[in-house]
């Protein structure tokens, strides 16, 4: 293998690690915020935790699409593109069902970093609990993509 390949394996190896400790993290949240419920007025507390997983998915998703994605498709000599071409890849690859379900994660992770106005913040929420199983499902068959299609080990 060339210099370059070994170098995009390594940061392979340690996004994949980044996202497989994010995603736990990410799970227990939505386990919290699924028990909790949606709701039109939230506790503090509760707020606090719908936020946390708001954050967390929204920072997941950038993880996924922005690195991970990006490096396997260096990785299978695909050409660069735009973060729709990746997505477009992911579903050609298996790793997601329908690359609109990621579109759709991405215009998500957009409004939670921009949406100020308490009386739309349910409505995020609701998607992020909705959306957050099936961006749980798309990172577990993006690891096993990755292990099986590259020479690295777990």
């Amino acid at each position: 293998m060339t210099d370059i390949t070994d170098e995009l394996l390594k940061l392979l190896i340690q996004e994949l690690s980044l996202l497989h400790r994010a995603t736990e993290v990410l799970a227990k949240s939505h386990a919290i915020c699924d028990k909790i419920g949606i709701k039109e007025h939230y506790s503090f507390e509760e707020l606090t935790e719908f936020e946390a997983l708001s954050s967390r998915f929204a920072r997941l998703v950038d993880l996924l699409i922005q690195k991970i994605f990006r490096l396997i498709d260096e990785l299978n000599l695909a050409p660069e593109g735009t973060i729709r071409d990746s997505v477009n890849r992911a579903e050609k690859n298996r790793l997601i069902e329908n690359a609109e379900s990621l579109v759709e994660m991405r215009r998500l992770r957009n409004q939670v970093a921009h949406e100020y106005v308490a009386e739309k913040l349910s409505h995020i929420f609701e998607k992020i609990v909705t959306l957050t199983p099936l961006l749980l499902d798309c990172i577990g068959k993006t690891e096993k993509y990755c292990f099986a299609k590259f020479p690295i080990k777990k």
